[in-house]
């Protein structure tokens, strides 16, 4: 027992002495060291990997998995780009990269990469590119069993190269020379004036250069007579934070401050004012948002709000209220590096997710809306930050039914758009195209013929909740009740076609008018029936309400 006391004072004292050793560095020095030391071990754990670990290691493979861990366990916007994968980096900072501009998929049944949706104006789509298409080669190169084909259709603005297609419906394979060009988004793809004078911009980015895009699109729908206008920037997930403020300085007065940004450095730290005068200060203003309204597209929306220049209708937006700044680093490489959390007028963060405070098992979770603070409009009305930009106005977020992600998982949608497009080189208007009724038939007819199969979740539950009955022993009184329940609940492909068909022919109607009047067209038929858009009309040809909204309620007023 002595010993043991006297081991145990001598490691006591072994800890003081190392506690006072590591106390008598500065805190900064004692920063560097553990840095260094861990710097350290990496390296050492990766010599010995290459030289002891019974396979080859790929040391690109290996660390840079270990870097993208490193810096996913910080938040999932902090990443690293090494010099052969900048393309990504380039388009969301310029909007652009070079390619042929459009949408592809690899269909791994097929074992070959799809074409799902060229670009209006794009070589793709001027090349005579069509969803569809199964990319075979390239230059000759068998592109079967290859699911990185992006790679090899990117490259130097004014290359060409040969592509070799397969075509439905046609039995020979068909051969395209393309040209790459440098790839600009478009960021404005559609714009209008609607009824009773209201103008409409559909806003799906700021990389790039917007505000340009934005300023022309509002100047050309003034000089058609426009008295109201809709922002649309619902799915917009952002960009460039100057762009937001220089959009938002299109509808306030100069030296309005937009946004703040603070970091734990001094560089990170900034205040964007409007520094230009306003186009125009008094046009009502709706902005249509949704859940995936995020980033930049918040800024916009959040200070409209807070300087009570617009309403805003839709959804709660993301609640991305951090800012991400490129860092050069050796070899070619970038990161990039969220660097500064960015505050919008009333002085509100919208950041939803706090990545600092992790649970036990690593996850993270959205700020509960009890632990958020309010926050006050220029007008004085209550805002809240902590959870995106809540709406004005909310409008009930439809959810698509199963059967509909089931047909869309299996491309008989897709499909079957394929094969209408073969059948009509040509359709009304994308404002006057329609479904009809003999289309949609033919088309129950291809998903009957293919076999489709889905999972319905009231099966899924009753499986669930009779295996529970039967477990705590309930079974036997209530198979009567559960025999007649199945019996109701039964797989009835027919009756889901038919309960479900409003939204089928919505999908089926967006993705054939697509396929002729490209991005542009897909917005013009989304719009129909939008209750988005139908509420935003409402308000802004309601000048009393539209005011009544912007205003603090008398009785909050004191």
């Amino acid at each position: 027992m002595k010993k043991f006391l006297n081991r145990r004072n001598a490691v006591l004292a072994m800890v003081v002495l190392i506690a006072a050793a590591f106390l008598g560095f500065k805190s900064g020095d004692d920063r560097n060291f553990q840095i260094a030391k861990n710097l350290e071990i990496f390296n050492s754990i990766v010599k010995e990997l290459d030289m002891f670990y019974v396979d080859t290691i790929d040391p690109n493979k290996t660390i840079r998995e270990g870097i993208d861990n490193m810096l996913y366990s910080l938040d999932p916007y902090t990443v690293y780009y090494p010099e052969n994968d900048q393309d990504e980096l380039e388009m969301m900072l310029k909007g652009s990269y070079g390619g042929i501009g459009s949408i592809i998929r690899y269909k791994p049944e097929l074992k070959y990469t799809m074409i799902v949706e060229p670009y209006e104006g794009m070589p793709a789509a001027e090349s005579g590119l069509k969803p569809g298409d199964l990319l075979l080669e390239i230059d000759g190169k068998d592109l079967k069993g290859n699911s990185d084909v992006s790679t090899l259709l990117r490259g130097q603005v004014n290359t060409s190269f040969k592509l070799k297609v397969k075509r439905p419906g046609v039995k020979d394979p068909l051969e395209f020379t393309i040209v790459r060009r440098s790839i600009q988004m478009p960021t404005i793809p559609y714009y209008a004036m609607m009824d009773n004078q209201v103008g409409y911009i559909n806003l799906n980015s700021f990389s790039g250069n917007p505000s340009k895009d934005f300023k022309k699109a509002f100047l050309d729908l003034k000089k058609q007579g426009i008295t109201s206008l809709v922002i649309d920037i619902r799915d917009n997930g952002g960009g460039l934070l100057e762009q937001a403020v220089e959009i938002a300085n299109y509808f306030l007065p100069r030296g309005k401050v937009i946004v703040t940004t603070k970091g734990k450095v001094k560089q990170a730290s900034s205040t964007y004012k409007t520094l230009r005068e306003p186009l125009d200060l008094d046009i009502p203003i709706a902005v249509l948002v949704n859940s995936g309204t995020a980033s930049a597209s918040e800024i916009l929306s959040g200070a409209l709000q807070d300087l009570d220049r617009a309403v805003i209708i839709g959804n709660r937006t993301f609640g991305k209220g951090l800012v991400q700044v490129p860092r050069s680093l050796p070899y070619g490489g970038n990161m990039k590096v969220t660097t500064s959390k960015y505050y919008i007028p009333s002085g509100r963060c919208v950041q939803a997710i706090d990545y600092k405070h992790r649970n036990e098992d690593g996850s993270v979770g959205t700020i509960p809306d009890s632990l958020t603070s309010v926050f006050h409009t220029a007008a004085g009305r209550e805002v809240r930050d902590g959870g995106g930009v809540t709406p004005d106005i909310t409008i009930k977020q439809e959810r698509l039914p199963n059967i509909v992600y089931y047909l869309l998982r299996d491309d008989l949608i897709f499909d079957y758009a394929t094969d209408y497009c073969l059948k009509h080189p040509t359709i009304a208007s994308a404002e006057d195209f329609k479904l009809t009724d003999a289309d949609y038939e033919e088309f129950k007819k291809k998903v009957k013929a293919a076999d489709f199969k889905y999972d319905q979740q009231s099966e899924k539950i009753l499986k669930t909740l009779k295996e529970a009955a039967e477990f705590e022993g309930y079974m036997s009184e209530a198979s009567d009740e559960f025999k007649a329940l199945e019996k109701k609940l039964n797989h009835n492909l027919d009756r889901d076609l038919d309960y479900f068909s409003k939204d089928i022919k919505e999908i089926l109607a967006l993705e054939i008018v697509k396929r002729y009047y490209y991005k542009r067209g897909a917005i013009i038929e989304q719009l129909k029936g939008d209750k988005g858009m139908e509420e935003a009309v409402k308000v802004l040809t309601s000048p009393e309400r539209y005011k009544e909204i912007l205003t603090v309620p008398v009785a909050e007023k004191k």
